[in-house]
């Protein structure tokens, strides 16, 4: 598995078959300079796992030009439906549900948080039930992406069900949990090989390093990767 980060929660996972963006917040993002076509190229999926601007980003330019998948939300998909996608294929479903992608499985699980986009009036744009993404390859190790969270009991509940080895989380507080309480979700409820923290260092209102995180797991569990935007890293 090869994994890129382009900053805040946008990532790009490469495995046998697929290609798969997670939140392709790329050319607002202010972290990341690169543009989104570099990032989309060959991409078969993109995966949403809630509705705010700052996660949707680019995708309905990516599935316009790469005629991707969308996986998400039912209401995610119906909104973006509408949108100038082009050819591009929606996937929907929500808390509970897997999706068969062919290359690997989706599981939408729990997140505590809000997802909506504000329409031209400023009225905000309902855009259902925020979510984790649990992702499953038969060659490959189990990734959980958990989207924009705090804390949770049942996030054991996911452990025991999935049993992911890689953990993207994220833990610039404010809009989700903050390193300290990040660092306290995977030691209590998780077996993860590695973690991959993110949801950081792109605003002022957040947290600008994981140094926090890092010194919430006290160098015990799992080893923190911190990549580079950009550059793509072997899990």
């Amino acid at each position: 598995m090869k994994v890129t980060w382009y900053g805040h929660s946008a990532f790009r996972v490469e495995v046998e078959g697929a290609v798969i963006l997670i939140d392709p917040f790329l050319s607002g993002n202010p972290t990341w300079q690169g543009g989104w076509e570099g990032p989309a190229e060959g991409v078969t999926h993109v995966l949403l796992t809630h509705g705010h601007g700052d996660h949707i980003g680019d995708t309905a330019a990516i599935l316009k030009k790469t005629g991707a998948t969308l996986v998400a939300c039912a209401e995610i998909c119906t909104y973006m439906s509408k949108q100038d996608i082009g050819e591009a294929k929606t996937s929907p479903g929500n808390t509970g549900g897997t999706i068969d992608c062919g290359a690997f499985t989706v599981t939408f699980v729990n997140a505590l948080h809000s997802s909506s986009l504000s329409a031209p009036d400023g009225t905000p744009i309902y855009l259902g039930n925020p979510l984790g993404l649990v992702l499953h390859f038969p060659n490959d190790k189990t990734l959980y992406h958990m989207g924009d969270t705090d804390i949770f009991g049942d996030m054991g509940l996911i452990n025991e069900l999935h049993q992911p080895e890689i953990g993207i989380v994220p833990i610039g507080d404010r809009y989700t949990m903050g390193g300290a309480v990040a660092a306290l979700a995977c030691k209590r409820y998780f077996n993860f090989e590695t973690v991959i923290p993110c949801h950081y260092g792109t605003f002022p209102a957040i947290d600008a390093t994981a140094e926090k995180f890092i010194a919430g797991l006290d160098g015990a569990g799992p080893k923190v990767l911190e990549p580079t935007r950009g550059e793509a890293v072997e899990l």
